[in-house]
């Protein structure tokens, strides 16, 4: 299963973006999940980096699934609307195929 850890404050300032483990809804190289997570988490933190201009610190395992995003800064609203975005997929992910594969998770910091 893929765990989503999204932080804000509780004004809703994004913190932090974990997203951690392989959903394992099928053979590697073939699990439609897995994969459409990575590229709505991966094309949202390039698109922070080099579109927005955004700084912040990435931690990466690639063999375990994980990615941390810290936001040590409040970001700019067009970055804001770009993790939004982001949410508003994974959500959608773990409605179409469930907890069992994807699962979303808020904390407040």
């Amino acid at each position: 299963m893929t765990n989503i850890t999204i932080r804000k404050e509780p004004d809703g300032t994004y913190r932090q973006l974990v997203c951690a483990g392989h959903a394992g809804f099928a053979k590697a190289g073939r699990d439609i999940v897995c994969a459409s997570v990575s590229v709505l988490v991966i094309n949202t933190i390039n698109a922070l980096e080099e579109l927005a201009g955004e700084s912040f610190e990435t931690m990466v395992n690639e063999e375990d699934g994980y990615i941390q995003c810290n936001f040590p800064h409040p970001l700019q609203e067009h970055s804001v609307f770009l993790l939004d975005a982001m949410v508003y997929g994974l959500e959608n992910i773990q409605k179409e195929y469930g907890k069992k594969y994807l699962k979303v998770k808020f904390e407040e910091v």
